[in-house]
């Protein structure tokens, strides 16, 4: 499980960065948190391919997270795409993507789902491998931020000792929740001696555009990677609160108390050149800390 950054800014596209969107990969599937001016652009610069794109989200009604929506989801048709896709974003979204359509005489290619964000949290996806979470944050208008669930696929198959003891194939899927094998004879195979651990439950936790608080900390309580905004150094923290935004300092105080194993920092205002002073500002308080770089990909 991976996060790559696609876009790091806030606002306006400066200094080589763009508006927020990133792809949380698990097991082979991407999901896109929200989708900034110039994502398809991101999209193809660093190698996904959207048939890979069954869900998107949408944290809120900002435009520098959603403005790169109508031009994605019209590129996708343009190219042929079949499979459906699930948007998942304020109600607010579909009458202008709808009305967008509309005037273009556009006819998608493929199923597209739109799926109404609640006011509170909900699960809004559930699948064999993963599961995807929304969660109130404080911002200036309605707005989610989203955890995403590896879930485990069991205990790792090991082949050659299943031959070494003659395990059948059919058996591998009990192997995997942890059964011993009982062959006809009455021999007794240990799981633990065919098997090893397998992938561990991974949590990542986007938390969006929002201000400093600990109103959702019962959803990102032990996660093992928090992507939180940190729009303003702590120098400007006056004007993060009027904004209903964070500084890097607030940001590393929400991981420290979120007890995460890692945090990665983003939404950064274009008055800022140098990123550097946003790791100095956290690292004392969570050392753990990555400034985000667009293209980069972070394990989760």
């Amino acid at each position: 499980m991976k996060v790559t950054i696609l876009g790091n800014n806030s606002a306006l596209p400066a200094f080589g960065r763009h508006p927020t969107a990133q792809v949380v990969s698990v097991y082979g599937d991407d999901l896109l948190l929200d989708c900034g001016e110039g994502t398809q652009v991101q999209l193809q610069r660093f190698g996904f391919k959207w048939r890979k794109t069954q869900h998107i989200f949408i944290s809120h009604m900002h435009g520098d997270h959603y403005f790169g929506l109508p031009g994605l989801i019209n590129s996708m048709s343009l190219l042929g795409r079949t499979a459906p896709l699930h948007l998942y974003a304020p109600k607010e979204l579909k009458p202008i993507l709808d009305q967008i359509l509309t005037v273009a005489d556009t006819v998608l290619s493929y199923e597209f789902h739109f799926h109404e964000l609640p006011e509170g949290a909900a699960k809004l996806v559930e699948t064999e491998n993963f599961s995807v979470t929304c969660f109130p944050v404080q911002h200036r208008i309605q707005c989610h931020g989203f955890l995403v669930e590896r879930k485990t696929r069991g205990r790792k198959i090991l082949p050659d000792k299943c031959r070494e003891f003659e395990i059948p194939a059919y058996f591998y899927d009990r192997l995997k929740h942890g059964e011993d094998y009982i062959h006809k004879d009455g021999r007794v195979i240990r799981n633990g001696w065919v098997t090893a651990e397998g992938p561990a439950v991974k949590r990542y936790a986007y938390c969006a555009d929002t201000g400093f608080t600990e109103s959702f900390m019962e959803y990102i309580k032990g996660v093992d990677t928090i992507y939180h905004e940190c729009t303003y150094l702590d120098e400007d923290v006056q004007k993060a609160e009027a904004r209903f935004h964070s500084t890097a300092r607030q940001a590393a105080l929400v991981a420290q108390m979120a007890g995460a194993k890692q945090l990665l920092l983003g939404h950064f205002s274009s008055k800022y050149r140098d990123l550097e002073p946003f790791r100095t500002e956290a690292e004392p308080i969570f050392p753990n800390v990555q400034v985000t770089i667009e293209g980069a990909a972070y394990e989760i």
